[in-house]
This record gives structure tokens, sequence and C-alpha cells, in this order.
């Protein structure tokens, strides 16, 4: 299986896909950890382009060709040799991230990006996405919480200093995104302690499961 995990800045991603590889791990199954950006040797160079403070002036079109590319080479060098090995994918940001971040937030057409996406993922489409759904104003004040405790305000600080209509616009990006796709997108409410979002996230992985088979 392919899941990815959405969401604006500070829901706890990082934590809920930890916790989900642990159960999967226990249940004996093979598990790779990726993100975008940054999922691939290539990627590591482009994330640092895409989330550096230094990099504020990089304009939407230009952020948008960095994110694809990125996405393209992630795929190819480890999203499809995984799923291929039999793994199961779990992925910080995918395809979502751009038709909410660079669609509802930048203001760029979805249309055009969701065909820009299928063109760099070869059609890849996930079997689950768990959108990690919280108030814009929590998020942030996590999320610059988290930066200045590991040292990344700047290196990985640019979306953070974003304002918050600027985030509200891409969690209402997201939400317009799972009540258009409900088979796939699993909104999950990100404001309880880590352990109760974990139960809402197993139980869409083995719904998705059982229907994937």
């Amino acid at each position: 299986m392919f899941v990815t995990f959405e969401g604006i800045e500070g829901t706890g991603k990082t934590t809920q896909i930890g916790l989900l590889a642990e159960d999967l791990t226990r249940q004996g199954k093979r598990v790779a950890i990726t993100r975008e950006p940054g999922g691939s040797r290539i990627g590591r160079e482009l994330r640092r382009i895409l989330l550096s403070l230094e990099t504020k002036d990089l304009c939407d079109r230009a952020e948008l060709f960095l994110y694809l590319a990125d996405r393209a080479q992630h795929v190819a060098e480890v999203v499809r040799p995984a799923l291929a090995d039999g793994m199961t994918v779990l992925c910080d940001r995918f395809t979502d991230s751009t038709v909410a971040y660079q669609g509802h937030g930048r203001g760029l057409s979805p249309d055009l990006l969701r065909q820009l996406n299928d063109t760099a993922t070869g059609g890849l489409a996930p079997d689950l996405t768990i959108v990690l759904d919280i108030d814009p104003e929590i998020g942030l004040r996590r999320a610059l919480s988290r930066n200045l405790e590991t040292g990344a305000q700047v290196s990985e600080g640019r979306f953070e200093a974003e304002s918050l209509a600027f985030h509200a616009r891409v969690r209402q990006g997201y939400l317009a995104l799972a009540a258009a796709d409900p088979g796939r997108i699993r909104v999950v409410a990100a404001d309880a302690a880590p352990r109760e979002v974990f139960a809402s996230v197993r139980a869409a992985c083995q719904e998705a499961a059982a229907r994937h088979g």
C-alpha cells in the first residue's frame, strides 16, 4: 500500500507516521518512510531551496516546478521501487500538498496542478491519504515551537512565515479535496493527544487495507 499524510504546518504528521510504522512493523509488514520534498538525493537539495527563509523571494511558478521536479525524482527513485518490492510506503506529503498549497494557497489553477502532478508521478496515486486537520492558529504555534526547538526556524521556516490567512486557505483546500474524493482521503482531527489521533489513523488504514486486499 501507498499511504500519504497531509495537512497544514504543525498537525503532527511525523509523529503519526512513526506510530503507524511501528504498528505495521509489529504486524510483520515491511515499511518505507519517506517525505516530500526531500525523499531522494536530489530532493534533499531541492528541500533546502524550497523551505529555507533565505529563498522567500522564490516566485510561485518557480516554487511549483521545483516541487514537481522533487516529486518526479522521488517517485522514480524511491516510491515505485519500494512498492514493487512489496513494501508499505508511508509518505509525508504528496500530490495533494501541491493542490492545497500552490492551488488554494497561492491561487494557481487546481486543474493545471492536477495535470502536472499526473505527469510528475506517471499516474501514481496513493491508496489512502490521511489529512490531519487542525485550526491554523494552533498548527502554526506548534510548528514555530518545533522549529525553535530543532533550530530549523531559518532552514525550514519559509511556510511557517506565511500569513494565517494563507494557512486557512490551505486548510480549506485540503477539506475540499477530501469532500471530492472520500474514497481515498480521510480527515482526522489532529487536536487531541497523539495516541488518540493515532486510533483514528489506524482505523482508516485498516479499512483501506481491507479494500486493498
